[in-house]
């Protein structure tokens, strides 16, 4: 059976991933990841992760997939014998020389070769299997054909391609923008993501005593007065950024094409994101009847323009066929998560977004598209009533709608917020 894997930037994303379907997901250890600036899971949080796994039964990944400069490797050596007892069922890796410290110490373990490895032949998929490596995560250049030829020469190999998420502009991902913008590598988890911020392009005279030999230039928003050359239109532009994958449509064909696991990206994205995106890719591999409602929640969540990324010839088209406009769109706002129920129809919350009296909420759950609610009250610590609730205080929402701990709450956003920075 295929699996469904998903990101967990936390201990609360990956419960929320387990209990909107994912099968497993893929988390990071501080230092060593590529998503550094994601909350990663903390290293007193070890007992927590093990008693999840127990209780669901799901798998659970440790990305170790920076590219390991020499101090880094010394580290990791120091800290491998501790990763022992951490309840990691595999390592994702890119660096050859952390695949053998880990494969060495943990030699029951599975290592996963990470998408940073450019593996996108059956050639190299092979040589992976012989060192040991017993999963191979394809860039994100390969294509349905290229997995399906590849699994049909190297069929005991398991095969993970990403499904959905953000992609980079760079050969799968190895990008310099961000260290020649800003000196943060993404090769070393600290991403900028210069790619898709804003740039608008500035006419000679602005800054030819900066640049007198060029006639155009491209000036990001937050760094004026910053030039870097180039020939095209006006007006500010997210010209380096590249559309966001989505593959709802064409699950059955990855699985036909013998892929093991469909991974949606996201490790820094928000737990709402992830809860949407997750159910509904595991309606889609489990061809629910409902998928279709499910699916069309994929363009409430904040995304780019959904393509098909390399999957398919350049000659198809590749855009997903619901319009979206450039830029992020974002049609709701996430306000928080339900907790335990304190008292009958009293329930918790972990708020994150401001919630005002009058407002229409939506609740969504794992098997629930959503439930509508604009009667609920708001209380405070003492279950007094008041009219708004906030971030960081102990609140609780009063309803008489059957939603159960773990749903997610989020509200109609007003406008139609568009913004580079939001997830």
């Amino acid at each position: 059976m295929v699996e469904l894997l998903s990101p967990a930037g936390d201990l609360r994303k990956l419960q929320t991933a387990f209990a909107f379907g994912a099968d497993a997901g893929y988390m990071g250890l501080p230092q060593f990841s590529l998503r550094a600036n994601a909350r990663n899971i903390d290293l007193d949080q070890k007992d927590e992760l093990i008693k999840l796994k127990k209780k669901t039964g799901k798998k659970l990944y440790c990305a170790i997939n920076i590219l390991f400069h020499e101090d880094q490797i010394q580290s990791l050596k120091a800290q491998v014998e501790d990763l022992k007892s951490w309840p990691f069922d595999a390592f994702i890796v890119s660096d050859l020389g952390a695949f053998d410290i880990l494969k060495t110490a943990m030699p029951e373990k599975e290592v996963h070769l990470s998408t940073q490895a450019s593996c996108l032949n059956s050639s190299s998929v092979k040589m992976y299997q012989r060192m040991g490596f017993s999963r191979v995560i394809l860039g994100r250049e390969a294509s349905i054909e290229d997995i399906r030829n590849i699994k049909q020469a190297a069929p005991d190999m398991e095969i993970e391609t990403f499904v959905h998420g953000a992609m980079c502009m760079s050969y799968s991902g190895r990008c310099l923008l961000s260290s020649y913008f800003s000196n943060r590598s993404g090769n070393q988890g600290e991403c900028a993501n210069s790619c898709r911020w804003n740039y608008k392009l500035v006419a000679n005279d602005n800054f030819k005593k900066v640049l007198a030999s060029e006639t155009l230039a491209l000036e990001e928003s937050e760094r004026p007065g910053e030039y870097n050359t180039i020939s095209e239109q006006d007006g500010f532009t997210t010209i380096l950024s590249s559309k966001d994958l989505c593959m709802i449509d064409h699950v059955s064909e990855l699985i036909d094409a013998g892929v093991t696991s469909l991974k949606i990206e996201g490790r820094m994205k928000s737990l709402y994101y992830n809860a949407v995106v997750t159910r509904a890719y595991r309606k889609a591999i489990d061809k629910s009847p409902e998928l279709s409602e499910y699916r069309k929640d994929l363009f409430n969540i904040s995304h780019r323009k959904y393509s098909t990324g390399f999957f398919f010839n350049k000659t198809d088209d590749d855009n997903i066929d619901v319009p979206t406009t450039d830029g992020y769109e974002r049609n709701y706002l996430f306000i928080g998560i339900v907790d335990k129920e304190v008292k009958p129809g009293i329930w918790a919350l972990d708020v994150r977004f401001q919630v005002v009296k009058g407002q229409t909420i939506d609740y969504i759950g794992p098997d629930v598209l959503n439930i509508e609610d604009d009667t609920f009250t708001l209380l405070n610590s003492e279950f007094e009533e008041i009219d708004q609730i906030d971030h960081g205080k102990v609140q609780y929402l009063k309803t008489d709608k059957p939603i159960k701990e773990g749903y997610i709450i989020r509200r109609l956003n007003n406008g139609a917020l568009k913004s580079t920075n939001v997830r």
